[in-house]
């Protein structure tokens, strides 16, 4: 496979915020960016509540990276599933003097219709875990809680 290239530019636009967009990523219809606001997060001084903080966006790409790991392998697994959600829970802390996301927390929940389906569901999770190339590519510990629910 030939190496991939994902552009994100940021601006600052005021105090401890800027926005964040990605060239490749617009609408078809009006070619408008899809930028979204990004900022310090409020624990940390001048830090600002309900934007998106780098914290999140690193959790959010391991847990969206283990989805859609989930569902290409699911795809050419033939594995059926009615529903998939994932919850995730970044931990930030200092560690050598230096903070640091040391563990992001997946509390994955597959919905199934066959129990006889919950063994190998269970175990396509945790290798689209161990598959997920974010996870792959960084040092924090990534701790899986799977929830498989079997709806008649």
């Amino acid at each position: 496979m030939e190496k991939h290239v994902y552009n994100v530019d940021i601006t600052w636009t005021q105090d401890r915020k800027g926005n964040m967009c990605s060239p490749e990523l617009h609408n078809k219809e009006t070619q408008e960016t899809n930028c979204m606001e990004v900022a310090t997060p409020p624990e940390f001084p001048n830090g600002m509540p309900y934007i998106w903080s780098p914290e999140h966006l690193f959790t959010a790409a391991v847990s969206s990276c283990l989805m859609t790991t989930f569902l290409a392998i699911s795809e050419y697994s033939k594995l059926e599933f009615i529903s998939f959600k994932c919850p995730s829970k970044g931990i930030l802390e200092k560690v050598d003097g230096k903070f640091v996301m040391s563990e992001i927390l997946l509390f994955p929940e597959v919905v199934i219709a066959d129990e006889s389906q919950r063994d190998r569901a269970q175990r396509i999770i945790e290798k689209s875990e161990k598959a997920c190339l974010i996870s792959n590519s960084i040092t924090s510990k990534v701790t899986l809680e799977t929830k498989i629910i079997v709806q008649n």
